[in-house]
């Protein structure tokens, strides 16, 4: 019922950009102000399976933006919003994004024995190769460390099934993981 509401408050602000051009929001401000409403006024998600904008890697929320817009990505909700967005508008947001304070989710850290099964899938993966040494990512590669669990396992699990297809090296990568594999992973790239 929660999840439902939400999707339906997040819906209702699609629909907020889809007006003639000239009704809609001018500047960035005003136009991160419609996101706040589903990834959170302080950078804190308002559902645990939205990511986390603020702090993310520019390049990385450029990318995604524009993926929804082309559907590349695909989101009822987010496919809509970037439909009403121009390329500069994309950058300006992402460029807005990326300048803010990654928030604290209060996630606690993975249990010993997560930490090493997620610590053994990066070594035999090379996951760091991308996402750097302290998951932070750069440029066009998310941060991926204190990210809401249920949307690291959520992405990871879409990936794995061919729901999400934006980022086909990631599919054939994930393919190879199992439950547990994906499970810890989120749990320790949370609270890392």
């Amino acid at each position: 019922m929660r999840l439902s509401l939400i999707a339906f408050l997040c819906a209702a602000v699609a629909a907020a950009w889809l007006p003639a051009p000239a009704a809609r929001a001018q500047s960035v401000e005003d136009k991160a102000s419609v996101c706040s409403a589903c990834h959170g006024e302080a950078g804190v998600p308002a559902d645990k399976s939205i990511p986390v904008l603020w702090g993310q890697n520019e390049g990385y929320i450029y990318l995604e933006l524009r993926d929804f817009k082309l559907g590349n990505r695909k989101s009822d909700v987010m496919s809509q919003i970037a439909l009403g967005l121009e390329k500069q508008d994309m950058k300006d947001l992402a460029a807005y994004f990326a300048a803010k304070p990654w928030p604290n989710l209060g996630q606690p850290r993975a249990a010993a024995d997560v930490a090493l099964h997620a610590e053994t899938i990066d070594n035999s993966a090379g996951c760091k190769g991308c996402h750097m040494a302290n998951w932070q990512g750069d440029s066009t590669t998310p941060r991926l460390a204190g990210q809401g669990v249920q949307y690291l396992r959520e992405t990871m699990t879409q990936f794995r099934n061919g729901e999400r297809m934006n980022n086909p090296w990631m599919s054939a990568l994930l393919k190879t993981y199992t439950d547990a594999d994906i499970d810890a992973l989120s749990k320790y790239l949370a609270g890392y």
